[in-house]
């Protein structure tokens, strides 16, 4: 097929997509020959090499988020702590809006608008037909810090309400009171797929930095993840502790 080596390395990679063709040939070769089978491989390369929501954002966010937001798409639970802003999926758009602003405040205006956009359109993992296990993490620090005004917060902390009201979605919020620990000043993101034989994946949000491939790293920040909880109110401390907070900004 006169492909170089570079390019069959790149494709087993994963780097690059493949034809259909090419890749009934591969199978071929690698003497892959259940009907089955070979009828998967190819619907998943069919689909692959469709364009995806977020590739149009390719010049707004960076190579190593775009990665993040594959993993996100395709992750069937998702643990998550935040102990600075409340986390990107349960933002309310006014919310991201004055927290994006301030990230990005030497950016243009059409910047910011793109970068809210993107935040919104991830939140339609919440209501796919069948949405991953979410668990979330929070300081109370970012249910009391008032990010936009009163009125924007007090409307923020009743979507966040609503939201671990849902079955698939857990929040739990670390109170003052628990205390420090090592580590709490960090968010980070562990990310687990139905599928065994994909590797979780860790996404620490503050450098942008997706770790594939590094077993060790996984356990250490689900053991720090489970810590983080038995320091926590609980689910049901935390519904009340929400209600209590939003009554307080009323």
């Amino acid at each position: 097929m006169d492909w170089s080596l570079s390019k069959v390395i790149r494709i087993e990679n994963g780097s690059v997509g493949i034809s259909t063709n090419d890749l009934k040939a591969l199978l071929l070769l690698y003497q892959i020959v259940d009907a089955d089978r070979t009828d998967g491989l190819v619907a998943l390369a069919r689909a692959a090499r469709e364009r995806s929501w977020w590739s149009v954002y390719r010049d707004v966010v960076g190579p190593q988020f775009l990665r993040y937001l594959e993993y996100e798409a395709a992750c069937s639970v998702m643990r998550s702590y935040q102990p600075v802003v409340l986390p990107g999926l349960l933002q309310t758009e006014e919310y991201a809006r004055a927290v994006l602003r301030q990230v990005y405040e030497q950016s243009t205006p059409e910047r910011v608008n793109t970068l809210v956009e993107v935040r919104m359109r991830r939140q339609g993992l919440l209501d796919q037909a069948d949405p991953p296990q979410l668990f979330f993490i929070l300081d109370e620090a970012t249910v009391r810090r008032v990010v936009g005004g009163q009125a924007v917060m007090l409307r923020q902390v009743r979507r966040l309400t609503e939201m671990a009201d849902r079955p698939n979605v857990t929040v739990e919020v670390v109170p003052f009171t628990a205390g420090y620990r090592a580590g709490m000043d960090g968010s980070f993101v562990i990310l687990e797929f139905s599928d065994a034989a994909d590797d979780p994946v860790v996404y620490l949000e503050r450098s942008e930095l997706v770790k594939e491939d590094l077993p060790e790293d996984v356990v250490s920040y689900r053991e720090q993840f489970e810590q983080l909880r038995r320091m926590s109110l609980g689910p049901a401390g935390t519904l009340a502790f929400l209600k209590k907070i939003t009554d307080e900004m009323k």
